[in-house]
């Protein structure tokens, strides 16, 4: 079974849609995801998901079930660094890598911070639906594996968001989120690939085959777009600092 993951077009966050590059940007991705044949999609309640998605579901003349617990990663946590409430992935580097827990798949939620704002929590409601989901395409979650029920090559589409689909990556192959949330970054209708390989039969596993590919932009003519990342140097005034 494969698994693509859409990040939804260049946001307008105050109004929960795209904006007019977000939409040239939904309109290649359609271009690019309607050479498929999906045997589900599903996207997240927000807007600029939802917006994202209608361009490839009307490209392939499909539906698409919208999934609640898709939308954007919703834990805000307080910032020592900054002393405001922001999203977990917005941590400066030099706070949180000094406790080595956040590397640890099993302990990266105990710190008091994420306990106080029930991060963890958040975070298995996710892993839940996701693999409530999974068991519905015939692969159960057991362990840190998954038994194969009805083993299958379907494909299917996911349209979210970047914190949410770096946790579900995470919880994929193992990992701890942060390192996700942190050491990577998918910009707008950037497209990451994930496919089963069943090497013993009835035991599978999830790998990465592509993160983050954002071709279908430089096809059409178009840089991705920045949102969700930070400068490249600090001398860059006009990009994102903090």
């Amino acid at each position: 079974m494969k698994l693509i993951f859409v990040r939804h077009g260049d946001p307008d966050y105050e109004h929960d849609t795209l904006t007019e590059t977000g939409r040239i940007e939904a309109k290649l991705a359609a271009e690019r995801l309607k050479a498929y044949d999906f045997a589900a999609c599903y996207v997240s309640p927000l807007g600029r998901a939802q917006d994202t998605a209608r361009y490839t579901l009307e490209a392939c003349g499909m539906t698409a079930e919208t999934m609640p617990w898709l939308r954007e990663f919703h834990a805000p946590i307080l910032h020592p660094d900054t002393g405001d409430v922001r999203v977990p992935w917005d941590w400066l580097p030099a706070v949180w890598t000094t406790d080595p827990r956040y590397y640890d798949k099993d302990h990266w939620a105990d710190s008091d911070v994420m306990q106080e704002y029930r991060v963890g929590e958040e975070a298995k409601r996710v892993q839940q639906g996701l693999d409530a989901l999974l068991e519905r395409h015939g692969y159960v979650r057991d362990g840190m594996f998954y038994r194969v029920t009805r083993a299958n090559t379907d494909t299917l589409l996911f349209f979210c968001h970047f914190g949410v689909e770096a946790l579900m990556l995470a919880h994929l192959t193992g990992a701890s989120p942060m390192v996700y949330w942190h050491g990577f970054c998918a910009a707008p209708t950037a497209m990451t690939v994930v496919t089963t390989e069943e090497r013993r039969a009835g035991i599978a596993s999830f790998r990465i085959n592509t993160f983050g590919d954002t071709g279908h932009l430089l096809a059409g003519g178009r840089e991705p777009s920045f949102s969700g990342r930070f400068c490249e140097t600090w001398a860059q005034a006009e990009q994102r600092h903090d």
